[in-house]
């Protein structure tokens, strides 16, 4: 060797690869902002309302001081079957071009926190290819979209309430729980329907899918008087809340409702050595944090929700961006 000859820096290592800490939001919220998605409020979507233990908000890269490279984690320990289990939801995965190198680096450190379970909820079709190599599977998002139409109901009979304090005094034990942690998601709103002793807990984000500004369900407590009291309720959404249609995985909501339309949303993924696809659902997850505004003028921000189609597989790495919203892989 000749001994002049300069030391050269593995290109593996010079970008440093660092835990997203409660110190680098506001970095990371920038990054996203001007590189993802402007309309998001990124430094409030970037951290869960729920109390967790979290390790990180997910990871990052850096060329010297600058963030090259986001993959954002949302972390929950929750009761399944009487257990403690831990939960990491992978979030917004994005890279500039000029570092895409480097993007897997980002999910493999996410993923080397083997104590999770591990759910993917916005993935593209490249990256479903790249998470199916890593042990995720699919979901079955088979879902029903029903039109909200001003229905004429008997008056009294069902009672819709999205006013806090009703929602206290209804919910009880685990669903109590779950508003409470969820009540300050940006992404997401609340309702109760009760019809004398029966109540059910309904948790929704507003979207567009074929331009229609939607409820999209991500919880039903109840979904036998959730199909009972679907009139009142979709006449609710459309005369209060100025929502066309309502869509519902069977997932959620157990079977497709009459009059509804069948659609498949996009796809969703998981990982877990233990827990089947029953035990999986939407909750503290990006769903419910990363709000984006569907009722724009032009018609963009809010989650796409469209119906799954194959697409070309994407080249090794990871893309480089990814222009979802919420988050959004690929």
């Amino acid at each position: 060797m000749n001994g002049d000859s300069a030391v050269r820096e593995d290109p593996a290592t010079a970008i440093e690869l660092t835990p997203i800490t409660d110190q680098d939001i506001a970095e990371v919220a920038d990054f996203l902002c001007t590189k993802l998605n402007s309309e998001v409020p990124w430094a409030r979507s970037c951290v869960q309302p729920w109390r967790v233990d979290a390790p990180n908000h997910g990871f990052m890269l850096r060329d010297g001081q600058r963030v090259v490279g986001v993959q954002l984690a949302f972390y929950s320990e929750r009761l399944v079957t009487g257990c403690a289990e831990r939960f990491c939801n992978l979030g917004a995965w994005n890279v500039l071009p000029e570092f895409r190198f480097h993007s897997l680096r980002l999910m493999m450190a996410v993923l080397a926190q083997g104590s999770h379970h591990f759910t993917s909820f916005t993935p593209k079709d490249g990256t479903g290819a790249i998470l199916a190599r890593l042990k995720f599977r699919p979901l079955d998002t088979s879902a029903a979209l029903v039109p909200n139409l001003p229905w004429p109901t008997p008056p009294g009979r069902t009672r819709i309430s999205d006013e806090p304090d009703v929602i206290e005094k209804t919910l009880t034990g685990a669903e109590l729980e779950l508003y409470r942690d969820h009540a300050q998601a940006l992404a997401v709103h609340h309702h109760v329907l009760i019809r004398g002793q029966d109540s059910c807990y309904i948790m929704y984000r507003e979207a567009r899918s074929r331009g229609l500004l939607c409820a999209v369900l991500l919880h039903v407590s109840n979904p036998d008087l959730f199909h009972r009291a679907l009139l009142p309720l979709t006449r609710h959404l459309l005369l209060r809340h100025r929502l066309v249609a309502t869509l519902g995985e069977l997932r959620i909501i157990e079977h497709r409702p009459c009059l509804s339309v069948k659609r498949n949303v996009g796809p969703k993924m998981y990982r877990s050595a233990s827990l089947a696809p029953g035990q999986i659902d939407d909750l503290y997850s990006e769903l419910v944090c990363v709000w984006s505004n569907p009722r724009a003028a032009d018609g963009a921000g809010g989650l796409q929700l469209l119906e799954h189609r194959q697409g070309g597989r994407a080249p090794w790495p990871a893309p480089a961006a990814s222009s979802a919203v919420p988050g959004g892989l690929g």
